[in-house]
């Protein structure tokens, strides 16, 4: 019988004495200092050192874009704001984090299908760009300028023909409530060029969560060429080229770290043949979950130890209300185990086959299904890593009313 496949090598936290440690500290120590469980910590470093690795895989000339929808802790977002060249909004809520992180409105795009009349007012008054998503979305923001005296500034997000292959999500080829079908991209041009509208370039985004070098090299590749044909009905010059990222994380068993060094041979190419074709043409590349995923962790407390008809369970006080993704119902069409480890038994001492729960009566409240973990009791400590994006804010916290879990920046 052939192995199980296990979960890549997590080694962006030390262990020492078998303990986990986050932000330079024990978990253990860690959660005595937050006062609580459960609770999400962030590493500063962790970030820091992947920005840090990620400027230097990529070529010289890309700018790096942080999405804020992956996590908009205004502690992070202002940590990021200080290391990335730009950020990426998706709500009025985002965008007043993002002002306050003091990231210069020039550098903050807002992108959505469904931008309420009220957020399109407050991103033309803060002068940062527009990603228009329908043609309708272009008037309402015209109107929105007129009203403010002031001229918007403006890309296209398009929906291009094609998709990021073995993405964990599409966002892009076929019908999508997301952006511009390409072939009436040329329309939407001619009309912010009759509106007199500041027209800064085009945000194509095609998929996410991508552990494959080849599928982020074909999509990146047609990006580009898309671009080109719709340059040629731009209403002036190509200031902005937003390709996206979809850069991917190791969640599950068998999956590995993505290999960048293809990918940045491709980029280099790729951006000697835009400044031949788009002159100075800034080129993005929007980041979320590769930022922040891997630096967060999700840590609760078992409150009991329980045996049912053979299979042990630990009941914790944290469960889907507050980590929605690693219970499985965020995306997932098959359930797997995030990497989840008993703080202080990460990997020696006595192990146990356990499944994990949270304190919901549903059956779908699992944090980890049979899983191999170092023993632990009640009043222990469990981390799910791979926590730092769509954890907190993509969880139904109110779900049976149990209280909500803190956030820390360590």
């Amino acid at each position: 019988m052939s192995e199980r496949p296990s979960h890549a090598a997590l080694t962006q936290f030390p262990v020492v004495d078998d303990e986990l440690m986050v932000g330079g500290l024990p978990v253990r120590r860690l959660a005595e200092q937050v006062g609580q469980t459960p609770f999400y910590a962030y590493d500063r470093e962790a970030m820091t050192r992947r920005v840090h690795e990620l400027r230097e895989a990529l070529p010289e000339g890309v700018s790096l874009h942080y999405a804020m929808k992956a996590n908009p802790m205004p502690a992070v977002v202002d940590h990021l704001a200080s290391l990335v060249d730009g950020l990426d909004v998706a709500s009025a809520g985002e965008l007043a984090v993002a002002l306050d992180s003091g990231t210069p409105p020039s550098e903050i795009s807002f992108a959505g299908p469904g931008k309420r009349d009220v957020e399109l007012h407050a991103a033309v008054a803060a002068g940062i760009t527009i990603n228009i998503e329908s043609a309708g979305e272009l008037h309402r923001v015209n109107l929105q300028g007129e009203k403010l005296g002031i001229t918007p500034r403006v890309a296209v997000r398009v929906n291009p023909d094609f998709e990021l292959k073995s993405s964990g999500m599409k966002m892009a080829g076929g019908a999508k409530p997301f952006g511009i079908d390409a072939e009436m991209v040329p329309g939407v041009l001619a009309g912010i060029g009759a509106l007199g509208l500041h027209f800064r370039g085009f945000h194509i985004f095609s998929g996410s969560q991508n552990l494959r070098p080849d599928s982020l090299i074909e999509a990146q590749s047609a990006s580009f060429e898309l671009a080109y044909r719709l340059a040629e009905s731009a209403p002036g010059p190509v200031e902005l080229l937003n390709i996206g990222g979809g850069f991917g994380i190791p969640y599950f068993p068998g999956e590995q770290r993505l290999d960048l060094s293809t990918i940045s041979d491709n980029l280099e190419n790729r951006l000697t043949e835009c400044r031949a074709k788009l002159g100075g043409a800034e080129v993005v590349i929007e980041l979320g979950r590769y930022l922040v995923g891997e630096a967060g962790v999700y840590v609760t407390r078992v409150i009991d130890k329980k045996v049912s008809r053979g299979q042990t369970y630990l009941v914790c006080d944290g469960g889907l209300h507050h980590h929605l993704a690693a219970s499985g119902n965020f995306g997932q069409v098959i359930r797997k185990n995030y990497p989840v480890v008993t703080a202080h038994h990460v990997n020696e001492g006595p192990r146990e086959t356990v499944s994990v729960v949270g304190p919901l009566c549903t059956p779908l409240d699992l944090l980890a299904d049979k899983m191999d973990l170092g023993a632990a009791e009640a009043g222990d400590l469990i981390v799910v890593l791979q926590s730092g994006a769509y954890g907190y804010t993509a969880s139904p916290h109110h779900f049976l009313s149990h209280p909500a879990p803190v956030e820390v920046l360590v």
